[in-house]
């Protein structure tokens, strides 16, 4: 595994384009691109947030962690500390910051996140779009519940999180009529998995939505459900950083994959 992603990332340091937009061709990525990803985002919304990961990284409470994905590389346990998932699961604030900018650009009228592990990223869409609803689902109960306290700490209101199978809690966004501008797939790492998730919300998908999927180099079943999301028939482009790839359905456009540092 650690051979498979230290290959994958010489090679996209080596291919990508500069975060800036330098060799882009359309118009439209150029902008988004080199707005996204210079953008700064509220100072305060990253020291709040980093703030409460602080502080979980410092909780030596051990909860049950119920893993209905692939599971972590490293922890392979169900018992773990508070502090080892704040370490190892979360997401960084480097990516947290960009879910911001995403939000803020995207995420009207709602929100969706696969995976909510301890709320981080959570947070910080919620606080990049606060107009939004963030509908985030979390399998495992006992993190689903560090989670609610760290929205609670951090005094987020627009977030609403629903706990159990991901197969289980879809209907219930159809039932909500959820309208997704932003869609955040992360929480489990095996193919078929994933690419259901993905086509159930193509479907609920419009011209303005946005996927973003985690961890797609993860692994060899990663690599190829990435593969397969970039030739679904509603995929007009994609973007590749690496660790995300965020997936657009805009029309008019001749299908494209980007390759960018972030």
């Amino acid at each position: 595994m650690f051979i498979f992603r230290t290959f994958k990332y010489l090679s996209y340091f080596l291919t990508a384009r500069h975060k800036k937009g330098h060799g882009i061709h359309s118009p439209f990525v150029y902008d988004l691109v080199s707005r996204l990803f210079r953008n700064k985002t509220d100072l305060d919304t990253v020291l709040l947030i980093e703030k409460i990961r602080k502080k979980n990284k410092s909780d030596k409470r051990t909860i049950q962690v119920l893993d209905l994905g692939a599971g972590s590389v490293i922890m392979k346990i169900s018992l773990r500390k508070v502090s080892e998932i704040a370490g190892i699961s979360a997401v960084p604030e480097k990516y947290g910051v960009l879910l911001s900018r995403l939000a803020a650009e995207f995420g009207n009228p709602d929100i969706v996140e696969f995976g909510t592990s301890l709320g981080f990223s959570t947070m910080y869409m919620a606080k990049g779009s606060p107009e939004s609803v963030i509908y985030t689902m979390e399998g495992c109960p006992a993190t689903s519940e560090i989670a609610k306290e760290n929205f609670r700490e951090a005094g987020i209101g627009n977030i609403r999180l629903l706990t159990g199978s991901f197969e289980d809690m879809i209907p219930e966004l159809l039932k909500k009529a959820v309208n997704p501008g932003l869609i955040f797939i992360d929480g489990n790492h095996r193919k078929e998995p994933v690419m259901n998730y993905f086509r159930q919300m193509a479907r609920m998908a419009d011209k303005d939505t946005v996927i973003v999927i985690d961890d797609i180099h993860h692994s060899t079943e990663m690599e190829e459900a990435w593969t397969g999301i970039k030739h679904h028939e509603k995929v007009t482009f994609t973007i590749d950083i690496f660790r995300m790839g965020l997936v657009f359905f805009r029309g008019g456009m001749n299908h494209s994959d980007y390759v960018i540092k972030y």
